[in-house]
């Protein structure tokens, strides 16, 4: 793993550390490579069940780095015709992953880092944490998923605000317009939010990982698409016989469950 990113597996739950703290965690080629791999790695491993996003030092994530040097190199043919782009591919390694990713925003959120924070399922912040769009400063239309993130969060018309104005969100505002979803102390900040995902794993991982594609699948479509959905995937979480066995046995016999996805 590259040294721009650490990750630490805990009970099942994988923190990814970006770590470039002198940087405010700004996000470099080998970086944002990083953070791909490790999430295609959580993806594939039945060891993870939730993954926790967050930054080391003062900041979560600056945004794109711009100061490093830009490779010189002309691009091939694939390269050229992509539509989606390194920005649009992260935006989907996240979205996409069938686990549940918390974000424990420790400090500034800006630009790409402001995307890939909404990217997450939930976003857990301190009095540290603050969001900036920046996009348009940099004369940019967002990018990275925020146009697509931020209004489902937030609402059409506050996203319009924090894009157009670009204007810096406190940790206060954002709880209030729910783009934190829980605001702690900065010195909890990453036990809570790994309590949360704990919370989560209690539960059938399949029954958990379909959850998730049912919710982002009924926000993409309308209500009998949605309602179809829906009952595919109800069997789908019980192709986990063992768990449903075992989800009976605990109610009657009043005791904690024990899942093991199969």
């Amino acid at each position: 793993m590259s040294e721009t990113l650490k990750v630490d597996i805990q009970n099942k739950v994988a923190i990814c550390t970006l770590n470039r703290p002198k940087k405010l965690n700004a996000l470099s080629i080998e970086l944002r490579d990083a953070l791909a791999d490790a999430l295609q790695q959580c993806h594939e491993d039945d060891a993870v069940g939730a993954i926790v996003l967050t930054g080391e030092g003062r900041g979560f994530c600056s945004g794109v780095d711009l100061t490093g040097a830009q490779p010189d190199v002309t691009p091939s043919q694939n390269e050229t015709l992509d539509e989606f782009g390194w920005v649009g591919r992260q935006a989907m390694s996240v979205y996409r992953l069938d686990k549940p990713v918390l974000c424990a925003v420790n400090g500034v959120a800006a630009g790409a880092g402001m995307s890939l924070a909404t990217s997450c399922d939930m976003r857990i912040g301190s009095e540290n944490t603050r969001f900036k769009s920046v996009f348009i400063e940099r004369s940019l239309s967002p990018d990275s998923g925020l146009s697509f993130f931020l209004p489902r969060i937030v609402g059409a018309s506050r996203a319009a605000d924090l894009i157009y104005t670009s204007r810096t969100v406190d940790a206060g505002e954002a709880y209030r317009i729910g783009l934190l979803d829980r605001l702690v102390s900065a010195d909890n900040l990453l036990a809570a939010t790994v309590e949360v995902a704990e919370q989560m794993l209690q539960w059938p991982p399949l029954a958990l990982r379909m959850s998730k594609r049912t919710l982002q699948h009924s926000q993409e479509h309308d209500l009998e698409t949605a309602l179809r959905y829906e009952k595919v995937s109800l069997g789908l979480a019980r192709l986990a016989e063992n768990d449903a066995k075992e989800s009976r046995a605990a109610f009657i016999e009043k005791r904690k469950p024990t899942y093991t996805g199969t």
